[in-house]
């Protein structure tokens, strides 16, 4: 069985790479990679972290890149490499515009198409956009599904979708096994002079496309007032390269000094970043997942989220891009023991570490080549 796996940022290559390492083990299939380059850096970081290689690598990344160049790239750069490998199956993971534009490559080939993390919403196409619809349009192409949960199952059968639907956990959780280490060495120098032991580190990210402007303006602000009342606390923030962050996270946090503004960092000093913190704030959707794995409360900088499950079983809180609510919210984990210890000792509802081997086995039995 041939299997041409597609990917092109930094997120999915974190849930890809370990999927990718799992189909490689088997000598029933024959497993190829398909770089987009939607990102580049931070790609690169991920790929050399799992010691994955690329078979192809599309390289459409632009200056001032679009929604629609973006698009249109990956699916001038998959046809010819589609019609090359003649896969059984191509396999596109999540809500990118890659994910899109590749299942919809595939379709006009009449290539079945594998959605690995299929069934997450939010219920509204512009929130987040354009993931949201991303994602409705990459289910609507695919004829196989790897749903991280029951409720992401539900969605999909809510959707008129009741046909190869396999609940396996999500795979950033299999990403642990092969990143995180109790002697970990950071090689971000910051992160490496940090004493996790003494001091309590909040880990930030924001850069969604719906936060910029007021929003990541009223998320800063927040931020400053933290750290402005909390100075034993250091306040880590990976600043994403896209100038519309940078330039507002830079201006109204950059002179405080428990506030550590970092370059991106790699997935191996993130993941060891998260295990080591005391609690996170972000508008990213892989972290909701990431850090409740290590019992760290999440708080979501944004008005809705297409994994509730962490919701309910009570370890994540969306709290919205308000900054008097956001600060309110962090303050009570900050001073509340028993607040943040009901979150920390949620369970975390994303699996087990074994969704890979759970999605090779389904498409191993459904080519027939094990029962």
């Amino acid at each position: 069985m041939k299997i041409l796996i597609v990917f092109g940022t930094r997120p999915e290559a974190i849930k890809m790479c370990p999927l990718v390492l799992v189909l490689k083990k088997h000598k029933e299939i024959d497993c190829k990679v398909c770089l987009t380059g939607q990102h580049r850096e931070m790609l690169d970081q991920v790929m050399k972290a799992f010691e994955v290689e690329a078979d192809y690598n599309l390289d459409i990344m632009k200056n001032r890149q679009t929604l629609t160049t973006i698009t249109t790239s990956v699916m001038e750069g998959l046809e010819t490499v589609l019609e090359q490998e003649k896969p059984d199956i191509v396999l596109v993971h999540g809500d990118t515009t890659t994910s899109y534009a590749a299942a919809l490559a595939a379709f006009y080939q009449k290539i079945p198409v594998g959605h690995v993390e299929a069934g997450l919403r939010t219920g509204d196409i512009y929130s987040p956009f354009p993931e949201e619809m991303n994602r409705l349009l990459t289910d609507r192409i695919s004829t196989y599904y790897f749903a991280p949960t029951e409720l992401n199952r539900q969605n999909l059968l809510k959707e008129g979708i009741s046909n190869n639907i396999f609940v396996t956990g999500n795979t950033v959780i299999d990403a642990f096994h092969y990143t995180v280490k109790d002697d970990y060495v950071f090689s971000n120098e910051i992160l490496d002079s940090i004493n996790y032991r003494s001091r309590k580190v909040i880990t930030v990210t924001a850069h969604r496309r719906e936060n910029l402007g007021r929003p990541l303006e009223n998320i800063c602000n927040a931020i400053k007032r933290l750290a402005t009342e909390y100075k034993d606390s250091y306040f880590v923030y990976p600043v994403h390269l896209n100038p519309a962050v940078r330039d507002t996270v830079f201006t109204i946090l950059s002179e405080i000094d428990n506030v550590k503004l970092i370059e991106p960092v790699d997935v191996l000093d993130m993941h060891n970043l998260l295990a080591r913190s005391y609690m996170v704030m972000t508008d990213s959707g892989g972290l909701q997942e990431e850090a409740p794995h290590f019992g760290k409360p999440v708080l979501v900088l944004r008005t809705e989220t297409e994994r509730p499950e962490a919701v309910e079983a009570g370890t994540v809180k969306v709290v919205g891009v308000d900054s008097e609510t956001i600060y309110k919210e962090a303050k009570k984990l900050i001073d509340d023991t028993n607040a943040y210890q009901k979150m920390a000792h949620a369970v975390n509802p994303y699996g087990d570490g074994h969704a890979s081997e759970r999605i090779v086995q389904e498409l191993l039995r459904l080519e027939g080549i094990e029962k």
